[in-house]
Order: structure tokens, then sequence, then C-alpha cells
């Protein structure tokens, strides 16, 4: 009994803190939509960025830097496709999953249901919400990063073979929120 008495404000305060802003932490860095461009995993120059890393907030290139959380490419058929990283063999750790709603009606990112295994087919116009690989957030806590993306053009020609799209990714560990200005939740 003596256990349960010790460890149960620990175990409440970890479930509070999964459930949200409960704890009174606040966000520092306002949210922002940014545009960015990707170039295929495949038959591009070594040297481009094919993959977003969600912590940096950035474009990232994969030779030797498997910090990133979902790369860009186009397959053999043409279809252009994003990947988290279980399609990659780095582990089933990110996720993505489409949105039915436009890019500026997504408020909060779903707490559930990203794809973990299998890359997103994407148009143009296609919308989604991204989330990172686990891990521990400043303050100590675990958490992960979420994002709401846009495609606003895929070009598929052996010149560029690129994606160019808006993205919105929350720099707060741990928050969901995904509208433009600092988050609550």
């Amino acid at each position: 009994m003596r256990y349960l008495t010790r460890y149960l404000p620990l175990f409440a305060l970890a479930l509070v803190a999964a459930c949200g802003n409960s704890l009174g932490i606040q966000a520092s860095a306002a949210n922002k939509v940014d545009t960015v461009f990707m170039y295929a995993l495949s038959n591009t120059p070594v040297a481009t960025p094919s993959a977003y890393n969600m912590a940096l907030g950035a474009v990232v290139r994969t030779d030797g830097f498997t910090s990133f959380d979902f790369a860009f490419d186009i397959d053999s058929t043409g279809k252009a496709l994003l990947k988290p990283t279980g399609p990659l063999k780095l582990g089933r750790l990110s996720g993505l999953q489409v949105s039915a709603l436009a890019f500026d009606s997504i408020r909060i990112a779903p707490s559930g249901r990203y794809n973990l295994d299998s890359a997103l087919v994407l148009d143009s116009n296609t919308v989604a919400i991204a989330q990172s690989r686990p891990l521990t957030c400043p303050n100590g806590l675990p958490g992960a990063y979420y994002a709401k993306l846009h495609v606003l053009l895929i070009d598929a020609a052996d010149s560029a073979r690129s994606l160019k799209m808006e993205i919105l990714d929350d720099q707060n560990c741990g928050f969901r929120g995904l509208e433009v200005g600092v988050p609550r939740s």
C-alpha cells in the first residue's frame, strides 16, 4: 500500500501530461505556415533534401542523417509518396494520415489513427496530418511533434521530381494545436 501512495502522484502527473495542457505548461513557439520543397529519394542528387524533421521544422537530406519523420519519393509508376519511418525500414515510429478537412480547417492533431506501416499516395491538394517519432520533450515527459501539410505541386518530370507543400509544424513538443499562433493544447 505504501508503494501505491508513493507512486500514485507520479502516475497521475504522467497521465495528466499525456492528456494535454492540464499541468499549465505553456507553449513558447508560435505556429506558422511555411512553404517547403522536397525532392524524391530516388533518381535525384544526394544533396537535395528528401525528408522532413518535425523537431527541427525543416527539410533535411537523408544521406547519413536518419533523424527525420517522413520522406518524399516517386515510385516507378510515377506515384508521388510520403513515407513515414516504417516503410523506410527505420522502425514504426512516425505516422501520417490523410485528412478530409481543408488545411485551414484543421485546428488540432488527432491523438491516434496514424498510419505507421505504409506510404501515403499524394495528389495535388492532398491534406495530411503527421506525427513525429516519439521523443522526450524538454520538460522531461514523453511526447511528439505534430504537423499538418497541404500538397501544392508535384513535379514528376525527370528533371525535377519534386514536391512543393505548405506545412504548419507545431514546434512545441507534446502540443497538438495546428493553428497559426501560440497553441494552447
